[in-house]
């Protein structure tokens, strides 16, 4: 009896120690040695106010910092760029092909920073940067002209960030894909940046 209670008084204790260890302890190990090439990558493309939380949170989500990730659907690298998309980033910014690399962890960072911006400077200018990033995040998770698409199908002439996310799936979107892609600006936005408050600007 006497070990049992002890046995469970350790475990107790451990659980309590994880509880309590601050959330930037949960940040991947491997997560640190691609930090200062997002600083970089973030600061060229968006200043030196860029949100630096955001994108590594986006890329914890995307491939947990592994830049050989392939997915089910056959994204690729830490930033899980379908090839199509890696092909049409590439010609929209003048890369040669041989330069298209998405499992180049310097490539993918770059491409996921700029692309966030891309999809950012479409998104309306009335919104808060919050709410601005919250519908790039839903176009780089499952297209931009969808998320356009819904705000013309909520009916508002100057829809919120939440009309357009309740009208998801009333266009062409199939409703299916809704919780997904409404979830993917949550889990990074809400979930995973606090892990990354140390790395730099959040929103």
């Amino acid at each position: 009896m006497r070990s049992w209670l002890l046995a469970a008084a350790a475990l107790v204790g451990a659980t309590l120690s994880t509880c309590t260890q601050p959330v930037q302890a949960q940040v991947p190990a491997a997560a640190q040695q691609y930090r200062g090439q997002l600083v970089r990558a973030a600061h060229s493309v968006w200043g030196l106010n860029a949100p630096i939380a955001v994108f590594a949170a986006q890329v914890h989500q995307e491939s947990a910092w592994m830049p050989e990730a392939v997915s089910r659907v056959g994204a690729r690298g830490l930033a899980q760029f379908m090839p199509a998309t890696a092909n049409w980033w590439c010609e929209l910014n003048k890369l040669a092909p041989a330069a298209c690399q998405p499992h180049n962890p310097a490539w993918a960072l770059r491409a996921l920073v700029g692309y966030d911006k891309y999809l950012y400077d479409r998104t309306p200018t009335h919104y808060s940067a919050f709410d601005r990033m919250w519908v790039a995040l839903r176009g780089y998770n499952g297209g931009l002209g969808h998320w356009q698409r819904e705000a013309v199908a909520s009916g508002a002439t100057q829809p919120t960030r939440q009309q357009v996310d309740a009208a998801c799936g009333k266009a062409r979107r199939a409703a299916a894909h809704c919780r997904e892609n409404l979830h993917y600006p949550h889990r990074i936005l809400v979930e995973l940046q606090p892990r990354y408050s140390s790395w730099g600007a959040g929103l």
